[in-house]
């Protein structure tokens, strides 16, 4: 890490220096010692040592524990502020006039299966040709934003999210439908009323692992349906509905991909979620993070009808 000139803090009268700011910065990305301390090559204890010169400096704690690893606390998320200055700086000093190379870093976000793999990894790929120094991590996973995003600079969550400290942005909407195999049906029936889908087995997922309320539709469009495999990866989903295994309520812009599956009543079962994306805002305004937030909005217009069917 370069090496920066020390400030002088004007409330604890205590040398603060830059490095120290950095460190914080990359704790707050990834919400472990550990992980920070691999990205900048130190050693854990040597974070763990300069984060707590930063706390004497700055006369108070910048870090607390939470469930997932460090959360910044209101101190830290004004040191991390200033962190960011400085990071901009030491980048314009760094760079050459080529505007690609300056956008550098790792993001690392969570989101659902589908929109990570048909959203957000096509995304990324064409972001990272005009960019190659910057690189993405992406954690899938559905389930609620969480209240800490420890490790975490984005979520893309499935249905608006009720979160404190944190701005939420609406992305898009994609539709769920009802989908059997061309082979299911000549075995067991096409059919043509929700009476007669409740005499079929769902696959979907499995209802007490489900986090996300805005996915529990099954349960209020199709109480009575019996499950007959359950997964939390909505992968599994389709290629069990391909298989056989039942009547899937599949995402159309995954299913439709499929010509051996058939939509059942797309007038009866028509389910709209949208795709949120959450972020604090300490987040959004570190470049690299700014950037993979325009291409994720980006792509999501681009891929509306087939997210919701059309198409």
């Amino acid at each position: 890490m370069p090496s920066t000139a020390g400030l002088i803090c004007e409330n604890a009268q205590m040398t603060l220096h830059s490095d120290d700011l950095l460190i914080l910065l990359e704790v707050s990305r990834t919400g472990r010692f550990t992980a920070a301390a691999e990205t900048l090559g130190l050693n854990h204890t040597t974070v763990s040592r300069r984060i707590s010169a930063l706390e004497r400096s700055l006369g108070g704690h910048v870090l607390v524990r939470a469930s997932g690893g460090w959360e910044l606390t209101d101190l830290g998320l004004r040191a991390v502020a200033a962190a960011e200055e400085v990071a901009r700086a030491l980048s314009a000093l760094e760079g050459n006039d080529d505007g690609a190379s300056r956008l550098s870093g790792v993001v690392r976000m969570s989101a659902t299966d589908g929109f990570s793999a048909y959203i957000a990894a096509p995304a990324f790929a064409r972001l990272r040709r005009d960019h190659p120094r910057l690189s993405v991590e992406i954690v899938a996973a559905t389930r609620r934003a969480s209240q800490t995003r420890s490790g975490l600079d984005l979520e893309v969550v499935v249905g608006r999210p009720q979160v404190h400290r944190a701005e939420a942005i609406r992305l898009g909407e994609y539709m769920l439908g009802l989908y059997a195999s061309r082979e299911y049906l000549a075995e067991y029936g096409t059919p043509s009323t929700i009476t007669e889908v409740l005499e079929h087995p769902l696959v979907y997922f499995i209802d007490s692992m489900l986090q996300v309320d805005s996915l529990d539709a099954p349960r209020r469009l199709l109480p009575s349906m019996k499950d007959s495999l359950s997964s939390t990866n909505v992968f599994v989903h389709v290629e069990a509905t391909r298989a056989g295994a039942g009547i899937g309520l599949l995402p159309c812009f995954m299913a439709n991909l499929h010509p051996d599956l058939v939509r059942l009543l797309p007038e009866e079962v028509a389910e709209r979620l949208g795709y949120w994306l959450v972020a604090r805002p300490d987040s959004l305004r570190q470049p690299a993070v700014a950037a993979v937030v325009g291409a994720l909005r980006a792509a999501t217009d681009a891929f509306e009808d087939r997210l919701l069917g059309r198409g």
